[in-house]
């Protein structure tokens, strides 16, 4: 017999939640079973280990992210569109996946020497490729400044939208899209009053 997909779930929701909190070495199979309500044995019926519910938690994240980019990416919008959307899906991502992403964030340099975690490095590459391809093209075609140093605009934009996942509480008084539009507003308008 095993377990229901919605019983799933909930106990990698508070794995996630566990290993964002507390960081991923430092959690044990026994503080999740604690945080489920159940013994460390009987979490074993659903995962063979801790190892394979971050590898699921993680990759349930990605997959996710990939399907919103590559949609938005195969959209072949303008290059300030396709930025504006890229930020869009990655806050939406942030309100269905904050622990996902906290652990993303925090983990994910260790874990990608991992050969069962190889597949972080690999996404991290794809990533990068298509913000870095994005604020290309929109040099190119004189949307955004000619000056701009791509490399470090790519890691700030990267930076400062991840970085949401530290303090966004989903069902907070802003939700993602709202959160992306003043972020946009301020990456690509500025915050000083035009004179």
């Amino acid at each position: 017999m095993t377990a229901s997909p919605a019983r799933r779930s909930e106990l990698l929701g508070t794995a996630a939640e566990v290993f964002a909190e507390q960081g991923y070495n430092a959690t044990t199979v026994r503080k999740i079973a604690d945080h489920a309500g159940m013994l460390a044995g009987s979490l074993y019926y659903h995962f063979d280990s801790k190892e394979s519910m971050l590898e699921e938690i993680l990759r349930t994240f990605l997959d996710e992210l990939w399907d919103g980019y590559d949609t938005v990416l195969d959209a072949e919008l303008g290059p300030r569109e396709t930025l504006e959307a890229l930020v869009i899906e990655s806050f939406r991502e942030i309100d269905r996946h904050r622990a996902a992403v906290a652990i993303y964030q925090k983990e994910s340099k260790h874990l990608a020497s991992q050969e069962r975690f190889a597949f972080l490095a690999d996404s991290q590459r794809k990533f990068e490729k298509a913000w870095l391809s994005t604020l290309e093209r929109g040099v190119a075609a004189e949307v955004f400044r000619e000056d701009l140093d791509i490399r470090l605009t790519y890691r700030f934009v990267r930076d400062t939208v991840w970085v949401a996942a530290s303090w966004y509480r989903p069902g907070g008084q802003h939700g993602p899209e709202e959160i992306a539009r003043q972020y946009l507003s301020m990456v690509l308008d500025g915050i000083a009053v035009r004179t």
